[in-house]
């Protein structure tokens, strides 16, 4: 349990460092991940395959938070990180009282297949809209090809998704 704790606490952390530096995540990730998730669920895939949607969907909530925030001029003393913090706890604490984190057989890599995929989720998630910044503030502040950012977003949690599909 207290491994559980660190990771989720990085996991935290790291996000709240990459929200400093990514620009808004657009309605069309937030929606494209929130029904990749609610498909995941619908086909019984594998809880390693859904925590990266929700992983990713925690991302993008969070982000969003800080950007209207940021809109509405709102500012205070570690925000970000308390942003993030609450969307995790919002989602990973009823996830555990349910008894959906937890349960002893099913485990990857020795933690929990569901909070494995969010915090692994989280991770890719992040990379693909800082990777879109990247690529786009090196090109003049312009996307190469239209729907970039999406594709950016949801390609490494599509791939991911496959291979968890097929490897657990």
């Amino acid at each position: 349990m207290p491994h559980k704790k660190i990771i989720i606490s990085i996991s935290i952390l790291l996000s709240s460092l990459i929200a400093k530096s990514a620009l808004a995540v657009c309605p069309v990730c937030t929606i494209a991940v929130g029904a990749g998730l609610g498909l995941a669920q619908w086909l019984g895939i594998d809880d390693s395959v859904s925590g990266l949607w929700i992983g990713a969907l925690i991302v993008s909530m969070s982000i969003w938070t800080v950007n209207w925030l940021n809109g509405k001029n709102i500012k205070f003393k570690g925000r970000k990180i308390l942003i993030f913090a609450a969307y995790y706890i919002i989602v990973v604490i009823p996830l555990y009282w349910k008894g959906m984190i937890g349960h002893p057989l099913n485990r990857l890599c020795g933690i929990d297949k569901l909070l494995f995929g969010i915090i692994l989720g989280t991770i890719l998630f992040s990379a693909g809209v800082l990777f879109h910044n990247y690529i786009r503030k090196r090109n003049g502040d312009i996307s190469y090809f239209k729907g970039q950012k999406i594709v950016f977003g949801i390609a490494p949690l599509v791939i991911a998704s496959i291979i968890l599909y097929f490897t657990c």
